[in-house]
């Protein structure tokens, strides 16, 4: 008989005990995750009941690869326009709740006396709740569509990544030994330069390539290369400086962006579980049951941390972002617990051996505990709001709620903050692609050249010359390309004290483009050649060449455009799609504790073939039917003879308590929300001295017959008014809310 390698043996002895675990937790209702982690722990050299583990140095580099894949696919599941999308008040919560409960996981292991590194370890492991254990627990209470849930939803998103970046600081700061800010300041702008350029040249050309040879490619090939783009750029991270999870989840989050990230999520689902399996068993196996015991009391006082630090700052974060006081106590309650990127982050500081061993049964000890509690701090989330409401005095409730007013307050006039995220838009990318073909050259290029050429004219030559023809494109649009968007247009030509500001802007970026240019020559040739040469030449050609270079630029800007709406247009023929992931109108809605949700006819629901202004749920229900998706046809703003057919997915705008009421209408069918509805926004109209509007109806005044649209909300003073009548009159100082056609509604606060 041959000889059976050790790695066979522990394998087969970890997939079994894993598999029977996770079969006993599925059937109890459990974390899978706690179920591998103890399945561990029973084969694991600290337990010799059963046959333990030989080979543990094999297992390591299989949980690596593990870590490798659960990166990976995280990034599949993540999109960077998940996170462009999630909005301020998801945002601001996020920060909150991870800046404070970082810094007092640092504090609180100082306090218990360890390490520095470990207490920044154990700031780390903190910083993220578990999106598993989130998800179960409100599909089992049946949550999902309540407001405060996507608010949860967006935080974890923002988690995600910064997550990401901590585990990059972390692992730099453990490397170097350097904890000065201006090391880590630095450490974060080089993390976030090869993100950005990752992120613009991943989807510039990983969609182009796959387009290209999707004719050729089957499940088979697609496996292979996706795991070797990912393994790829693993390997550049790890060139840069970065960690090998950074990469995977890059190159995952680029893919997210493709036609064909549910495929490849699909096709690499067996081989992520099967590694991501290995991994928590690994996580199981460095439990030492002693160690839990002897560390019972900084396992107890990090669980306290846990559940009411993370309670009590994203409760403060939901606060400070402007979400109403029950909507914060429900995202606070819902995030108290840690999950696996806890064991990640302690797996990291193992591998770099900066860390104590007791921390991995504390990050479990922990996990399991959050765990059993998250689903009951959930349910108990609406109980203590009323409760509080009842002990904490009147007055404070009601400073509470005007800043939760007040943070939401309506800007009619958001030109500025338009042109300006444009600009910096501009600005940042280009500088960004520009200081890359800058390390190209430097790094690369000029050295090959200086090695290969004998000739020094010949070297100032092709050093001015060719770096300048690679930047050409990139400087042009930094220092003249302008924000094609209706908001310059209306403050250049309407509103002449802008033409001033906007002037100085213009100056302000062709003077860094003009520093970029010397900067860059200066690096490659002489300061007289660059200053009395190759500057003036430079500028005299975008002057010359601005239509081609304008067209050479566009064309690589709407390749990328193409890449990145790929993904998001693959559903919706006519780029239809859903109202409810605009984090602009969630995000002002939610003052009014109003959201939107998507629901699917039902193929025998009574109400069919009915128009809306027979079925009368406006009236009857105070909701509003902001759009119906019809096949590929979208019908926004319905009128009132619109009927509903079988199959239709319509937007139901509504309170919380409104919609609990309403699904029963509706027949409880399935909640499916989505993302982005084209040409659709909530627009907001100021009624001032000047307004034609003033003392007219809302019938009277034409609005929703000038912007396609319906009048949703007015903001009157401190008063709120939900779904008005035709018949208010609109008065000074009015702000209306109207959902609407984009450029119509634009056209119309312009006219006003």
């Amino acid at each position: 008989m041959g000889h059976l390698p050790k790695l066979i043996e522990d394998l087969a002895l970890i997939l079994i005990v894993a598999a029977f675990v996770v079969i006993i937790f599925r059937k109890i209702k459990q974390p899978l995750v706690l179920g591998y982690i103890i399945a561990g722990f029973l084969v694991s050299p600290n337990l010799n009941i059963f046959p333990s583990v030989v080979d543990s140095a094999n297992i390591k580099t299989l949980a690596e690869i593990g870590v490798i894949f659960l990166l990976f696919s995280l990034g599949l599941e993540f999109s960077f326009k998940k996170l462009m999308n999630v909005g301020g008040s998801a945002s601001v919560t996020a920060f909150v709740e991870i800046i404070f409960i970082t810094i007092a996981g640092y504090f609180t292991g100082r306090w218990l006396g360890w390490s520095i590194m470990d207490s920044m370890f154990l700031g780390g492991m903190l910083a993220s709740s578990s999106t598993t254990i989130i998800i179960r627990a409100f599909d089992e209470l049946g949550v999902k569509t309540k407001s405060f849930a996507k608010t949860v939803f967006g935080v974890l998103v923002v988690e995600d990544i910064v997550v990401i970046l901590l585990m990059v600081l972390l692992s730099t700061i453990a490397v170097t030994k350097e904890f000065e800010g201006t090391q880590i300041l630095f450490t974060v702008v080089k993390l976030l330069f090869f993100l950005i350029l990752w992120f613009l040249l991943g989807i510039f050309l990983v969609p182009t390539l796959l387009k290209k040879i999707k004719p050729l490619v089957d499940d088979e090939i697609l496996l292979i290369l996706s795991i070797g783009l990912c393994l790829g750029m693993v390997l550049i991270a790890v060139k840069v400086g970065f960690s090998a999870e950074l990469g995977a989840f890059v190159m995952g989050s680029i893919i997210a962006e493709t036609t064909v990230a549910e495929k490849v999520e699909h096709t690499l689902k067996s081989v992520k579980d099967l590694f991501a399996a290995v991994f928590f068993v690994s996580v199981g196996m460095m439990i030492d049951y002693e160690a839990m015991i002897t560390y019972a009391w900084p396992i107890f006082i990090v669980t306290i941390l846990t559940i009411f630090g993370k309670l009590f700052s994203s409760a403060l974060g939901a606060l400070i972002s402007g979400q109403p006081l029950k909507q914060s106590i429900q995202v606070g309650m819902s995030m108290a617990q840690i999950g696996e990127f806890a064991f990640i982050v302690a797996t990291l500081g193992l591998s770099l051996g900066v860390i104590s061993d007791f921390l991995f049964p504390v990050a479990v000890g922990v996990s399991a505990i959050t765990t059993f509690t998250t689903p009951y701090l959930i349910k108990l989330s609406e109980p203590f709001y009323k409760w509080l409401v009842k002990v904490v005095p009147p007055k404070y409730i009601e400073k509470i709620n005007r800043y939760s007013s007040n943070t939401q307050n309506i800007q009619a006039e958001n030109s500025w903050k338009t042109i300006l995220t444009s600009y910096a838009r501009i600005i940042v990318i280009n500088g960004i692609i520009i200081m890359a073909i800058y390390l190209l050259f430097a790094r690369f290029i000029i050295p090959a050249i200086n090695d290969n050429l004998e000739s020094n004219s010949l070297k100032n030559i092709i050093g001015n010359g060719l770096p300048v023809l690679f930047i050409l494109p990139f400087l042009w649009a930094l220092m003249v390309k302008r924000p094609n968007s209706v908001a310059y247009r209306e403050l250049w030509t309407k509103t002449k004290y802008s033409r001033g500001p906007l002037l100085i802007i213009e100056i302000v970026r062709f003077s860094i483009g003009i520093g970029i240019l010397g900067f860059f020559l200066d690096r490659f040739a002489s300061t007289t050649i660059s200053f009395f040469i190759t500057i003036p030449v430079a500028i005299v050609l975008m002057v010359i060449f601005s239509n081609r270079l304008n067209k050479f630029y566009s064309r690589i800007e709407r390749r990328f455009i193409t890449n990145l709406n790929d993904r998001s247009e693959m559903g919706h023929p006519e780029a239809v799609a859903t109202l409810a992931g605009t984090s602009n109108i969630k995000e002002s809605l939610a003052a009014w504790d109003v959201h939107i949700i998507e629901l699917e006819v039902k193929p025998l629901a009574d109400y069919i073939g009915k128009s809306l202004v027979d079925l009368q749920w406006r009236e009857k229900y105070g909701i509003n039917i902001g759009y119906i998706r019809r096949g590929g046809k979208l019908i926004h703003t319905p009128d009132r003879y619109q009927v509903l057919m079988p199959y239709d997915k319509v937007g139901i705008i509504a309170t919380d308590d409104q919609f609990q009421i309403f699904k029963e209408v509706f027949d409880s069918q399935e909640i499916i929300e989505e993302e982005n509805i084209d040409h659709i926004k909530l627009g907001k109209i100021l009624i001032n001295h000047h307004s034609p509007k003033k003392g007219l109806t809302i019938q009277e005044s034409g609005i929703r017959d000038k912007t396609d649209g319906l009048v949703i909300a007015i903001r009157r003073g401190d008063e709120r008014i939900l779904n008005p009548e035709s018949s208010e009159i609109l008065q000074l100082d009015d702000i209306v809310w109207v959902v609407g056609n984009r450029k119509k509604i634009e056209k119309l606060n312009v006219e006003i």
